[in-house]
């Protein structure tokens, strides 16, 4: 027996063919500190298993979990509008655009889609925080825009998801110029007498805030999301007081009006199609009812 070829050889062999481990296998949570297996991350829509701490999804994945069956056309907006001032701070807002478009995979922080809630026609938008900070400029307004026409044309309600640092500064006048042609969208429903239901994910903020995302028929969050006009922090160094525990979170707006409710990412498909089916006063869809309480106090007793 040769040990250098039955041992020392193979040796060599397995350390040369042995695999690489992928290093995005788990995820801590930022909340809990809890370490979480991907895919068990990604059945749960991004939210902790152990603390229900909501953490960043993508528009496509929202729309997946959202639509039935995960099946929905995308909507493609207007081309939008680069560099428009020729701003330039520390970069140039074109190089900006090309990093954050490279590192999504698209063309700018609004994504539109269309299919069915709960047997229900809509069309939904959501923003992608990734892509600079969710901020809204031309481009978002276009889209926006091109949201709410094609859900009248679709004569089908809109959704919006929001997640935004605000306006975005690298446009200048003509991104708040955005915040009135929201508006504008929002009123576009409201004549076709269509449903928009506005919901509010972490973070919130800005121009975002003071537009389209307060005007929703019905006013939903995720849980915990940050939702205000400026910041706590700046907040405090004006007013110089110490703000209220939990101040512009998504459960103390809810307390104090601002909000209809808070709901879990997990929900949110079933409480938005619940929602749109008793809107557009349609029955109730099954998968929207209450399970049946199978040892109920009202129930016959077994052999009867």
């Amino acid at each position: 027996m040769n040990w250098i070829t039955n041992y020392v050889r193979p040796r060599i062999g397995t350390l040369l063919n042995r695999r690489e481990t992928p290093d995005n296998l788990w995820l801590k949570c930022s909340e809990c500190s809890q370490m979480i297996f991907h895919r068990e991350l990604a059945e749960s829509h991004q939210v902790c298993p152990y603390c229900a701490h909501h953490m960043r999804i993508a528009p496509l994945a929202r729309f997946e979990a959202l639509f039935d069956n995960g099946a929905f056309k995308q909507i493609d907006p207007p081309q939008p509008v680069t560099d428009p001032l020729n701003f330039r701070d520390e970069k140039r807002y074109t190089d900006r655009l090309k990093e954050a478009r490279k590192a999504t995979g698209r063309m700018d922080a609004i994504l539109i889609g269309k299919g069915e809630i709960l047997g229900v026609k809509a069309v939904a938008a959501a923003s992608d925080f990734s892509f600079m900070a969710g901020s809204m400029g031309v481009a978002a307004g276009d889209a926006i825009l091109a949201g709410a026409q094609a859900a009248v044309d679709e004569n089908a309600p809109f959704i919006m998801y929001s997640a935004a640092g605000g306006a975005r500064m690298q446009e200048g006048i003509l991104s708040l110029m955005q915040m009135p042609r929201t508006t504008i969208a929002v009123q576009m429903l409201r004549e076709a007498k269509l449903p928009y239901i506005s919901v509010f994910t972490h973070p919130t903020t800005g121009g975002v805030t003071a537009s389209y995302a307060m005007l929703g028929d019905v006013q939903i969050s995720e849980p915990q999301a940050l939702i205000c006009f400026a910041g706590p922090r700046v907040i405090e160094q004006t007013i110089r007081e110490k703000l209220p525990e939990g101040f512009q979170r998504a459960e103390y707006l809810l307390e104090h009006g601002m909000l209809d409710m808070v709901v879990d990412r997990r929900q949110m498909p079933k409480e938005i199609g619940r929602l749109l089916r008793l809107m557009l006063k349609m029955p109730a869809h099954k998968e929207a009812l209450p399970a049946p309480q199978e040892n109920s106090a009202d129930a016959p007793p077994s052999g009867t």
